[in-house]
């Protein structure tokens, strides 16, 4: 399903509108309109235990987002003080897109971006 203008919405109505989807889908309710006009995907394999993947693209939409299970790795940590080993959740994120419309650059940019706002969302002011 589809999720509009998604851009203009904010995280609450984002959870709500996907909270929707799900029900929609459940009942078998969903229309032909819930289903085109995308642009851009978010898969979430991880769910399913998947460490990576390479999610492939919808035509005609711009890109695809995989998202992946999250694990506790070992990883460099490092500070002003020198580098040290600790253990965090990590995640793999995988992305695909039309080479017609998106360089290689803008994509892992995307990609960059995504991760930087992961790892510095501040969960208590997100609603």
């Amino acid at each position: 399903p589809v999720l509009k203008n998604a851009n203009t919405l904010s995280f609450s109505q984002i959870e709500k509108s996907i909270a929707d989807m799900v029900t929609k889908t459940k009942t078998k309710s969903l229309t032909i309109d819930d289903l085109t006009g995308g642009t851009f995907t978010i898969t979430n394999g991880g769910v399913f235990g998947s460490m990576f993947s390479t999610p492939i693209l919808n035509h005609p939409q711009v890109g695809i987002l995989g998202m992946h299970t999250i694990k506790k790795k070992p990883v460099v940590i490092e500070t002003k003080q020198g580098d040290t080993i600790g253990i965090r959740s990590m995640m793999f994120l995988s992305i695909g897109f039309d080479h017609r419309l998106v360089d290689g650059a803008g994509g892992a940019k995307f990609v960059e971006t995504v991760q930087k706002n992961l790892e510095n969302m501040d969960l208590e002011h997100l609603f």
